[in-house]
């Protein structure tokens, strides 16, 4: 996927809003990862997208970050059975499609969910409610 040039300062201003220091580095995959929409990836696939900025990060660093950013609320992460871990850039509530032909994963469309009332425990509350459709072909 091509990086769309985000502004740095938009960029910024967004990790900041976010409680993270904008370092160059995160500014750099913050314009790879947010210029594009709302998108689903792994780290691997940061990686793959990044080698061509003038400083690229490691694979370590592309970790570390995207923990950053999950831990922040600036990405969801999305475990699939696999042990591949994902990233969305959508965080509100919604579900997923995950392709296991393709190892695609997509979001399902409001439109095709079903309501979910399932009230929590005494003293507890919902903190999020994950569904991951698993696909392969017929």
């Amino acid at each position: 996927m091509a990086q769309v040039a985000a502004p740095d300062g938009i960029v910024r201003r967004r990790l900041e809003a976010a409680g993270v220091r904008p370092t160059r580095q995160r500014v750099d995959l913050a314009r790879t990862i947010f210029g594009a929409g709302d998108r689903h990836f792994t780290a691997e696939m940061i990686y793959q997208e990044t080698r061509s900025i003038r400083f690229a990060p490691t694979l370590g660093t592309i970790y570390n970050t995207l923990n950053e950013f999950a831990r922040c609320g600036l990405l969801r992460e999305i475990a699939i059975y696999d042990a591949k871990l994902w990233y969305d850039t959508k965080t509100g509530p919604h579900f997923h499609f995950y392709s296991e032909d393709s190892e695609e994963l997509s979001d399902i469309p409001d439109e095709w969910l079903p309501a979910i009332d399932i009230p929590a425990p005494d003293g507890m509350r919902i903190a999020a409610i994950d569904v991951i459709v698993r696909l392969k072909k017929a």
